[in-house]
């Protein structure tokens, strides 16, 4: 009886699986173990993440570390992903500056309109004038009603006020006429004075009318046809605030630069094609099911998408020692999306979501490298060490040990940058694919759509469920149910949008509701998760047809413990007649563990073949 362990070294995680083999090839497995991988996968730098592991797994099962007569690994060969959110429209604007950030409680109803003034210029102005008032740091909410009040008594039409502290209210309750007030201007000295401006505040609970309309704006400001088209994305930008204020500036006062989002050449083996990333992400992949299989792909230089797949070569030359110019990009992943833009000319930090193509990049690179490592784990282990498979060879072997799977059968291992899938059939053909773009692009993607810069959040975001805090002690989650609380939730949970993680409940610090911030993260998973199961089971049946060759998909990986991955890629393939579903690796480690099992079972089965295993 032989004491063997797999391990596979993964791009996020290594497992470990310890086992028992018998003359007669029978695997008893003892145990497994996880672990974070050490560095980037398939360098030297796994052998602290692989050690451990091995000891993890040995301990587990009870076993002497010296009885051990082999560690198997995979064939990791190192994969570097980047991604790039480059958008494809563009808000620029010369002919306005803008204040939009919604302050929580603006002062006042309605809209006024008017010239610009610093609030200690209002006694010089002459009366009849319509005015908006400037009211900058420093300047006490009583003084400024006093004297907005004053300048009103003789006969200044103050319009609307502007204020950079947080005292819109106070002023707006002490004021003789109702005027719309504006506060929390963080750059109110940025404000250009002596400006035709108008100020709009919408009724409690409502959201402002004219000022969100690219045609109301005109009619304020009298303007033409052309100079509408220009100042329709301070409109778009407005949607949905219940406050705003547009200063109309001198023709070319406030300009943007745009740095474009490029051209992506996309060269196959036999063909090169190229297309504008501003064409979209449809357009992006039917020219890259043209050209494949894809050799390499590079970008304009001087471009977001040159710059994207230049630094992801540099990052895989710094890992490899590969010079920069041998590696190549092995695939490519565009999604559709929105950024967050910030307006230019804007004042308090207010921005619009412009349409944008998110791409993923991967590159691989030789398997030389694992030569090396196989002999540092060697050194660390004290034991033998032998590269004992390709990866989703063994992924198979491992999938197949789930109850319920037979030929043929296909694997799917959804992992953070990329999607692996193989199939095999009744014979001992395999065939593999390996595309870019997995769970790390959907929690950028979720991170953008929603505005959060925050990548963490955005993560928990993407793996845990939602619900509303109606009161301190109950919840209503998105599938509408309420859950109860015998200790009070934390105060800045109340009405609140919270995910609710594994370590507790956390807030989501936005605007957006349970139903919005629900379908922006199933979204991401379709357009990522969904697109790349189908796109990869196409690729790996033999005559690229999913229904003909495959019977059963066997969904692994980290990303296969989502609530809700494998139900859409189930339901996206249920149409092909395909049994799809979750792995349960040995009937009793879920989607993990399966390569790890997969080189065991490998091994065992090359010792009964009499067939050599490489060292």
């Amino acid at each position: 009886m032989s004491l063997v362990v797999g391990v596979d070294i993964g791009n996020s995680t290594t497992e470990a699986c310890a086992a028992h083999i018998g003359q007669d090839g029978k695997i008893t497995y003892l145990s497994g173990a996880l672990g974070r991988t050490s560095g980037v996968k398939g360098t030297t730098e796994n052998v602290p993440g692989v050690v451990e592991v091995v000891r993890l797994a040995l301990a587990r099962a009870g076993c002497d570390p010296a009885e051990v007569q082999a560690v198997l690994v995979n064939e990791a060969t190192p994969v570097v992903s980047g991604l790039a959110m480059e958008t494809i429209s563009e808000t620029i604007i010369t002919e306005s500056t803008m204040i939009g950030h919604n302050p929580g409680t603006p002062g006042g109803v309605g809209l006024g309109v008017g010239v610009t003034v610093a609030f200690p210029n209002l006694p010089r102005c002459a009366a009849g004038s319509a005015v908006i008032c400037v009211v900058g740091a420093g300047v006490d909410f009583e003084d400024a009603a006093a004297g907005i009040n004053a300048a009103i008594a003789r006969g200044v039409r103050v319009t609307g006020v502007v204020v950079h502290a947080d005292d819109a209210n106070l002023i707006a309750n002490r004021l003789g006429e109702p005027v719309p007030v504006v506060d929390e201007v963080t750059l109110v000295d940025k404000v250009p004075l002596g400006m035709p401006a108008a100020v709009e505040v919408a009724e409690q609970g409502r959201t402002i009318r004219t000022l969100s309309n690219a045609y109301g704006i005109a009619t304020v400001f009298e303007l033409d046809s052309e100079q509408t088209r220009m100042i329709a994305p301070v409109a778009r930008a407005l949607v949905g605030n219940r406050s705003a204020v547009v200063v109309r500036t001198p023709a070319g006062d406030i300009t943007d630069r745009r740095i474009p989002a490029g051209t992506l050449i996309l060269i196959g083996e036999k063909t090169k094609r190229e297309v504008e990333m501003d064409a979209g992400a449809e357009e992006i992949m039917s020219t890259l099911r043209r050209v494949r299989p894809l050799v390499d792909a590079v970008g304009d230089p001087g471009t977001h998408v040159g710059g994207m797949l230049a630094r992801v070569r540099d990052t895989m030359s710094e890992l490899t020692a590969m010079p920069v110019d041998t590696v190549r990009v092995q695939d490519v992943l565009a999604v559709d999306t929105f950024v967050p833009q910030r307006i230019t000319g804007g004042l308090a930090g207010e921005f619009a979501l412009e349409n944008a193509v998110a791409l993923a990049a991967m590159v691989r690179t030789s398997k030389g490298p694992m030569e090396l490592l196989a002999a540092r784990l060697r050194e660390a282990l004290g034991t033998e060490v032998l590269i004992a498979g390709v990866e989703a060879d063994m992924a198979l072997l491992g999938a197949l040990t789930t109850p319920g799977a037979g030929r043929p059968v296909a694997i799917l291992d959804l992992g953070g940058g990329s999607t692996d899938a193989a199939v095999t059939t009744d014979g001992a053909e395999v065939h593999s694919v390996h595309l870019a773009g997995a769970g790390d692009l959907v929690t950028s993607l979720i991170n953008s759509e929603l505005g959060l810069e925050n990548l963490e959040l955005a993560e928990e975001i993407k793996k845990f469920p939602l619900a509303k805090a109606e009161s301190f002690f109950h919840i209503r989650m998105e599938d509408g149910t309420v859950r109860f609380f015998d200790k009070p939730l934390p105060a800045d949970a109340f009405s609140r949008v919270v995910v609710l993680t594994d370590s507790g409940i956390h807030p989501i610090p936005t605007r957006h509701g349970v139903e919005k911030i629900r379908q922006v993260r199933r979204s991401a998973k379709h357009r990522v998760f969904v697109v790349n199961a189908l796109r990869a089971l196409e690729q790996v049946a033999p005559d690229g047809n999913i229904r003909h060759i495959i019977g059963f998909v066997v969904v692994l990986g980290g990303s296969a413990l989502d609530f809700e991955i494998p139900d859409m890629i189930a339901e996206a393939v249920a149409e092909f007649g395909i049994v799809s579903g979750t792995g349960n690796v040995r009937g009793s480690e879920g989607p993990r563990n399966a390569v790890a099992t997969g080189l065991v079972a490998g091994y065992a089965l090359a010792r009964a073949n009499g067939t050599a295993v490489r060292g």
